[in-house]
């Protein structure tokens, strides 16, 4: 049961922004001692995310909503440290169940701790269905994989299906799931990892007369494709419930539950990532509980420990002792400190009924990039469940050619003006903490706003 509000102090009022005083930018970023921080650590750290080799700025704090660079400039947080801090940054509960379970024991490989016995318990109390056996691991890349081997531990066969534009980490299977394309991970995808077309209603390849999205057409060729183009050894379906790194990407409303049943009627099972999606991200703990669908495998992580490095994977009742057979344990997943941060994380979500929120700011969100869309011609989709947003940036709306040359101007001049976000080509991507209150929310998207206008008078939009 939820503490009442009464008896706690308000996650809301502690990460609330003043913004008489937020964003504040004295020193035009990238400054000076970010640069100097930047320079003396890529000498030796290489391999950088686009977001840090655009705006490669150097932070120092963060307190709620707020980041703090080594110049002293503070900015509005619309990323989360990449969908991880959903919870705000240094939230003091978890801060502190953090502490205690550093100074009481770090690790005890996969032996029992009261900690881990609370947080199972939890998790088997508030997911949606029979989801209720559980490992635990120290990435959301690993769980993926353990994952994909409790499929197939569970059915005896070897072959996946995942989706155009997924995501699901950078080791050798989980880029195989995925759309990232290097020879450095192989001149191959994994055997038996098979990829197909998935709705986007934004740009879909199948349409009804009316020219609206066709999901069927989308299952029938799902169909032929498993009975032409796999040697009939499908585990099952492994893809994301909305694609992030892909851009906000949402699917029709009909998908996940026709996909149900059509893993269903064919004994493949349905393995849904959400260690993007989960733990509040889209308003839900799992994002498929919007339609109604439980997953026989799902993947938790990012915002479950609210920064701590802890991910989940929660199975369905018949297939838990599949993970016996699949050499589940892992030397840092469900330490106790990592199952201190998820504990704490679950607890304050609950506590502050922060799912109602998080769909809330969806909403306001929403309302706001469709003002965008209306005041800006190249803006041709925005879209938004919970804290999960996006807007897709074109050239033209009749062909929609997506504009990347605009999509890094905004960036860069959002940040500029005091708004930490996320890049993704011509997509612009939010992902704000569900502890934002509406004002800050409001303000962060007209930065966006601003950016938008003035990138397209430069380009001549």
């Amino acid at each position: 049961m939820s503490t009442p509000a009464s008896s706690v102090t308000s996650t809301l009022e502690w990460a609330k922004v003043d913004l008489r005083r937020v964003p504040h930018v004295p020193v035009p970023p990238p400054g000076p001692l970010s640069r100097d921080q930047h320079a003396r650590c890529t000498k030796f750290f290489k391999g950088l995310s686009s977001q840090v080799k655009l705006f490669p700025v150097a932070f120092e704090s963060g307190a709620g909503c707020v980041l703090r660079d080594v110049d002293g400039n503070e900015y509005i947080d619309f990323s989360s440290g990449i969908y991880v801090t959903t919870l705000g940054h240094c939230h003091p509960k978890i801060t502190e169940a953090v502490a205690k379970a550093a100074g009481q024991l770090m690790n005890a490989h996969d032996f029992t701790t009261p900690v881990k016995t609370k947080l199972v318990e939890k998790l088997a109390s508030i997911l949606p269905g029979d989801l209720n056996g559980f490992q635990f691991y120290d990435s959301g890349t690993v769980a993926v994989e353990a994952g994909v081997r409790v499929l197939r531990a569970a059915t005896g066969k070897h072959e996946t299906v995942s989706c155009f534009y997924d995501y699901h980490g950078k080791t050798y299977g989980a880029v195989s799931l995925g759309h990232i394309r290097s020879h450095v991970y192989g001149a191959v995808r994994a055997p038996g990892a098979h990829m197909v077309p998935r709705p986007d209603t934004y740009r879909p390849m199948w349409k009804k007369a009316d020219g609206t999205i066709d999901t069927d057409q989308y299952l029938a060729f799902y169909d032929q494709y498993l009975d032409k183009a796999t040697v009939g050894a499908v585990a099952g379906f492994v893809l994301e419930p909305i694609q992030g790194w892909g851009g906000s990407i949402m699917p029709p409303d009909d998908f996940f539950p026709k996909l149900r049943k059509f893993c269903d009627a064919r004994k493949l099972l349905l393995m849904v990532d959400e260690v993007l999606t989960s733990w509040g991200r889209t308003g839900k703990w799992l994002c498929t509980e919007h339609w109604g669908v439980v997953p026989d495998v799902v993947t938790i992580g990012k915002g479950f420990g609210n920064g701590f490095p802890v991910t989940c994977v929660a199975v369905r009742e018949p297939y838990k002792e599949s993970f016996e057979a699949v050499s589940a344990s892992s030397s840092y997943g469900g330490n106790p400190m990592a199952c201190a941060a998820a504990l704490a994380s679950t607890e304050v979500i609950e506590e502050e009924q922060l799912l109602d929120h998080a769909a809330h700011l969806g909403e306001v969100a929403l309302r706001r990039m469709e003002r965008m869309k209306a005041e800006h011609r190249i803006v041709g989709d925005v879209r938004a469940k919970g804290c999960l947003m996006g807007i897709e940036l074109v050239k033209d709306r009749a062909t929609k050619e997506p504009f990347d040359q605009a999509g890094t101007l905004v960036y860069q001049k959002a940040f500029r003006k005091g708004l930490a976000w996320i890049p993704a080509g011509h997509i612009l991507r939010m992902s704000p903490p569900i502890v934002m209150d509406e004002a800050t929310l409001l303000k962060g998207l007209d930065l966006i706003d601003e950016a938008i206008g003035e990138t397209a008078k430069e380009l001549g939009y």
